[in-house]
């Protein structure tokens, strides 16, 4: 247990930190390594390590990514933020417009490309109309991690929590129950950046700005949008989150008229990398029981089934999640869930929690690091300047969204959905 407990936990330095510079790892890089150690120290034998990856999971992360890749493309992404970051008329519409698109975006392509495709573009539109950055940078993390709540595939941890519930809540139930809570969510996020920020943000009109516009390939976006759509339809229909996306991506990859490995430069191959390590570090701290002895702590109360229950299991989801990261908090939840009152709720619970939870810190998801790292010296933001602002952002998210969830199941939306 001990030799586990220390590869996870200096797995998760690198993992938290920018870089550890003195060995030059990076977090793919900290992951792979990591999960050689895990095996190494005994933490996990090497024929569980193999199994401990989640092939669902990773080649429904690639199928996503691949259809991502191909809308970026076609300049899709670089356009909607064009349209919104070029046509608002002052710095709130600004902030309101970024966030709901953000959002949307977010809610079917996993929200870590949204991120990194357009932080380059609200940079160049804040300097250009003399904005200050932090608001709109928060703005873009945040919304993309609120809009990743509505689907299964809108952030990695949902698509974990979609593998492991299939046979319990499919894509298009999670997707109608969640989706007024995540709309919600993204009209309180904005208005309370709005609120924090009211010195920072000038009144009266955007000083006049005119980035190039986007040469969108009109065609390719068409059939990347197609294929998107046929990703939801197959997962609404009961196909696997894995086999719609990759079903999706092949087709596409055939009508798309375009070399492929165009579109294979676009695909973040390191993410996957970094995800396949880090199955096999959390596989060794589950298989030690280190996170488990946190769950059972909770679990006399959360077994009871109530609000209070509840409760205790979304503070834990959040707590948790800021202490080893949403994604391998998750590997191990899901692992909990079935055993409690209501498993249906429980993974709606622990797919929102988890998602929200990133917003209360600045390592508690990926997106916040790509965006922050993304806008260089604007985006320079210390630990605890981060949470200040993240701790307002996040109560109120968690408010907003368990108040409609809660009330849906109150009226029994749930069971009109048939789960």
């Amino acid at each position: 247990m001990v030799g586990a407990l220390v590869v996870f936990c200096v797995t998760y330095l690198v993992i938290a930190s920018r870089q550890l510079h003195w060995i030059g790892l990076d977090r793919p890089a900290g992951a792979v390594v990591g999960a050689v150690a895990m095996v190494v120290v005994g933490g996990l034998p090497m024929d569980a390590a193999m199994k401990a990856i989640d092939l669902q999971v990773v080649v429904l992360l690639f199928g996503v990514l691949l259809i991502a890749a191909y809308l970026a493309e076609a300049r899709f992404f670089r356009l909607m933020a064009y349209l919104v970051l070029t046509r608002a008329t002052s710095a709130r519409s600004l902030l309101f417009g970024l966030t709901f698109v953000t959002g949307a975006l977010s809610a079917l392509l996993l929200n870590d490309t949204v991120c990194v495709l357009l932080t380059p573009l609200v940079v160049a539109v804040i300097v250009e109309a003399r904005l200050p950055a932090l608001p709109y940078l928060l703005a873009l993390a945040s919304a993309a991690n609120v809009g990743g709540v509505v689907s299964f595939s809108g952030n990695p941890q949902n698509m974990i929590v979609g593998a492991a519930a299939h046979d319990t809540i499919g894509f298009a139930q999670y997707f109608a129950v969640t989706l007024p809570a995540g709309a919600a969510c993204l009209v309180a996020n904005a208005a309370v950046i709005a609120w924090l920020f009211r010195k920072e943000l000038p009144a009266g009109p955007l000083a006049e700005r005119s980035p190039p516009k986007p040469a969108i390939n009109v065609p390719l976006a068409i059939k990347a949008l197609s294929a998107l759509a046929l990703f939801a339809g197959l997962a609404a229909a009961g196909v696997t989150l894995a086999g719609a996306a990759m079903t999706s991506a092949a087709l596409l990859m055939v009508v798309a008229r375009t070399p492929p490995k165009q579109a294979f430069a676009y695909v973040d191959w390191q993410l996957l990398v970094f995800f396949a390590g880090l199955f096999v570090v959390v596989a060794g701290v589950a298989h030690a029981g280190v996170l488990t002895h946190l769950f059972e702590v909770v679990a006399p109360v959360v077994a009871r089934g109530d609000a209070a229950g509840d409760a205790a299991f979304v503070g834990l989801v959040v707590v948790a999640s800021n202490l080893v990261s949403n994604v391998p908090l998750v590997l191990v939840a899901v692992g909990w869930v079935p055993a409690m009152p209501d498993p249906t709720w429980g993974y709606i619970m622990l797919a929102v929690a988890s998602t929200l939870a990133g917003n209360l810190t600045l390592f508690g998801s990926v997106a916040n690091i790509i965006v922050m790292e993304g806008a260089g010296p604007r985006g320079e933001i210390g630990f605890w300047r981060f949470l200040r602002y993240g701790v307002v952002i996040t109560i109120v998210d968690l408010a907003v969204a368990f108040a409609i969830l809660g009330a849906e199941k109150a009226l029994g939306v749930l069971r009109w959905l048939g789960v």
